[in-house]
């Protein structure tokens, strides 16, 4: 099951990246941190350790139960370490995520960000919203009052050009943040499902790599 689960990461994340490749990321600091990317990275990992453990389980091969072993539990401990920092630095994570998208607005439809150009104006249409923390980080980017056409209310060509009354005036970054809080607990049951495959996957490995030491033992 995980080759197969990490199979169709890669591919969904293959199929992003051919069929949206100009979506991109929203961060000017890492600008190959896109969803594609990061679903291609992650699925051809899992598929890696998960061909490991398939292939020790059927050949009985110890190496390979426990690289396998190995491989899991440091993944399961860098998990864990994730989330505690995540939550010891969540201020500080906040304001530098914010600083950075701030950055990455002057890039918006510069010469070779089609990618970031793209991402914008998909966040801002999908969440209503305009800017990092107020539709006004765009002025400075524009060095005048004026929006891109993602954040009019109803859009139209030049629209952002118009009446701040016509544009959407919540933050970016909060409507983000709302969305994540109110699916928490679909991310919650989605990480406690990963952590229990993960607690088996090493139990299972470290059981077989018991019993292939115990089988070689007794021939020996």
């Amino acid at each position: 099951p995980r080759q197969l689960g990490g199979c169709g990461i890669l591919g969904v994340g293959v199929w992003l990246s051919v069929t949206q490749g100009n979506f991109a990321t929203l961060s000017s600091s890492l600008p190959s941190l896109s969803a594609a990317n990061l679903l291609i990275a992650v699925g051809t990992i899992i598929m890696v350790i998960g061909c490991l453990g398939c292939v020790g389980a059927v050949k009985e091969s110890r190496p390979l139960l426990l690289t396998f072993f190995i491989l899991l539990l440091l993944i399961f401990f860098l998990e864990i370490l994730s989330i505690m920092l995540f939550f010891i630095y969540q201020d500080e994570i906040d304001h530098y995520a914010q600083r950075d998208l701030k950055k990455g607005l002057q890039l918006f439809g510069t010469e070779g960000n089609v990618g970031l150009t793209n991402a914008w104006m998909i966040v801002q249409t999908d969440f209503r919203c305009c800017g990092v923390t107020n539709h006004t980080d765009w002025f400075e980017v524009y060095n005048t009052t004026r929006v891109p056409d993602s954040c009019c209310l109803e859009y139209s060509d030049n629209c952002g050009l118009d009446n701040p009354g016509t544009w959407w005036t919540a933050p970016c970054y909060e409507r983000v943040k709302d969305w994540l809080n109110e699916n928490l607990v679909a991310l919650w049951i989605f990480a406690l499902c990963t952590a229990l495959t993960q607690i088996l996957g090493l139990v299972f490995s470290m059981t077989m790599f018991c019993q292939a030491v115990k089988v070689e033992t007794f021939y020996a």
